[in-house]
């Protein structure tokens, strides 16, 4: 009996003040914050855990979507609408030339209107083997063009010579006229988008890039410049003009200038021939004009309108073609990222 007093005693000591007073409220604060530590930390580390392995989990997934975009875009060389979105948006290039990077965006827009083109026109889809090498072909002729098109650019930066949205719209407008009136610049989009695939953004910066190369061609090319000249004054000369283009182009060979000659035939004053037809409607009969640069960048043409009626033209013509930029471009390395045979290999 006399030990029960005892146990009543000591649990009364292990008991904490039921009142919160002033000399008790440390206490009672620290026992609070005492069981809520346990709760506290293995949730902190558990958090921390997560964090960690989302952001491993992360890192894995970008590093594979990675690896599968650069297989699928280099190895198989897939051309599906999905990848040609996401290389407009990340710009990966295909190729370099002369440090100017080609995007694989480009190269994608413009083979994807010739796959198109083909397959609308039927002229793939029959032999598995056969338009295989005939893509190839336009692999190739897409690839070269945009190249020449990034060297272009880079020279026309240093030259600062740039083609504007009045020009790029110019060229359309006048892709517009037939031969029963000018179409309206809605149904021009429309068959745009259907039968090359191109958006009018997208056929807008296409035409650009071609302005630009056609500017940079004439503006390197001295030496077509300096012949330009000479023919000029040969013909300025009444009888050296009565002679005809033939002769003149006969005459120059043997200085040992070479001059191309040709002519028309009677063809539509809207003919689509880089813009001479419409210099020969301005001409009267038997008159040659001024040198003139050709809409298509082949090189410099003087014109002679031979006849014309109310709907049709006949004119004949002396071109001197641009060759310094294509020397230029050929004697330059080239690195491409993706293996696409040679038009050779294709004849």
């Amino acid at each position: 009996m006399k030990k029960i007093p005892l146990r009543r005693k000591k649990l009364a000591k292990d008991q904490s003040p039921s009142r919160i007073t002033n000399e008790t409220v440390a206490e009672h604060r620290e026992k609070v914050l005492a069981g809520g530590r346990k709760f506290k930390y293995p949730h902190q580390y558990v958090r921390h855990k997560l964090v960690f392995n989302a952001i491993i989990i992360g890192l894995v997934t970008v590093l594979l979507a990675v690896l599968f975009g650069w297989w699928q875009l280099y190895k198989v060389q897939t051309t599906s609408d999905f990848f040609y979105r996401v290389t407009s948006v990340i710009p990966v290039p295909v190729a370099s030339v002369d440090g100017e990077n080609v995007r694989y965006s480009d190269y994608l827009l413009r083979y994807r209107s010739q796959e198109l083109w083909l397959q609308k026109s039927g002229q793939i889809g029959l032999s598995q083997e056969g338009d295989k090498q005939q893509l190839d072909f336009f692999k190739r002729k897409v690839l070269n063009g945009l190249e020449a098109d990034m060297y272009a650019q880079k020279l026309a930066r240093d030259l600062n010579i740039t083609a504007s949205t009045e020009e790029v719209q110019e060229v359309i407008d006048q892709s517009r006229d037939t031969a029963t009136g000018q179409i309206s610049q809605d149904v021009y989009d429309a068959s745009t988008q259907d039968t090359l695939g191109y958006s009018p953004v997208e056929y807008r910066r296409i035409i650009r890039q071609s302005l630009l190369r056609q500017k940079v061609a004439y503006a390197v090319d001295t030496e077509a410049q300096d012949i330009k000249q000479q023919v000029e004054s040969y013909l300025a000369v009444s009888k050296n003009a009565q002679r005809g283009f033939e002769a003149a182009v006969k005459q120059f060979k043997q200085k040992g200038v070479q001059l191309d000659y040709g002519a028309s035939g009677s063809v539509s004053k809207n003919n689509r021939d880089g813009g001479l037809s419409r210099i020969a409607v301005s001409l009267k009969k038997g008159e040659t004009s001024k040198p003139v640069e050709s809409t298509t960048g082949d090189g410099y043409y003087f014109v002679q309108t031979i006849s014309q009626s109310d709907t049709k033209v006949n004119y004949q013509y002396i071109r001197i073609p641009l060759s310094v930029f294509e020397k230029k471009f050929a004697a330059l390395t080239t690195h491409e990222y993706i293996d696409i045979a040679n038009i050779s290999d294709n004849q």
